[in-house]
């Protein structure tokens, strides 16, 4: 497959965030390629493995909270190294009805059309830790 463009790029982050908020495990690790890895850089958690530990840390963020959104997005695409920058809000409902907001930032590398490496930084505690 040869590399996305920017509108595609874009288009994967935001199907990415959406699948994570309709809590569709099977749809979030749809974009990631097999061998990925997931670093939260502010907490320095890294998960290596799109079917075991980053499986495990989007079934642990589903069982967390009831409800999750990202949104607002800023978008910023490196075409030719295929990358992404996104920055966005969240905002997390706990299983108790508290809303938690977030102003995060997510770099992407994309290859063949999947996540192979995401780097996050976020405001606030780690909600996917």
């Amino acid at each position: 497959m040869s590399g996305l463009d920017a509108v595609a790029l874009s288009k994967l982050a935001e199907r990415y965030f959406a699948a994570v908020d309709r809590m569709d495990v099977a749809a979030t690790l749809a974009c990631f390629a097999p061998d990925a890895c997931f670093t939260i850089a502010t907490y320095s958690n890294v998960y290596q493995g799109r079917d075991t530990e980053i499986a495990g840390m989007f079934k642990r963020l589903n069982g967390r909270y009831a409800k999750v959104w990202h949104g607002d997005f800023d978008h910023v695409t490196d075409v030719p190294a295929q990358r992404i920058a996104s920055r966005f809000r969240v905002e997390n409902i706990t299983h108790e009805s508290q809303k938690l907001v977030k102003n995060n930032c997510n770099f992407f590398l994309v290859q063949d059309g999947l996540f192979t490496e995401v780097f996050v930084y976020m405001s606030g505690d780690n909600s996917l830790g």
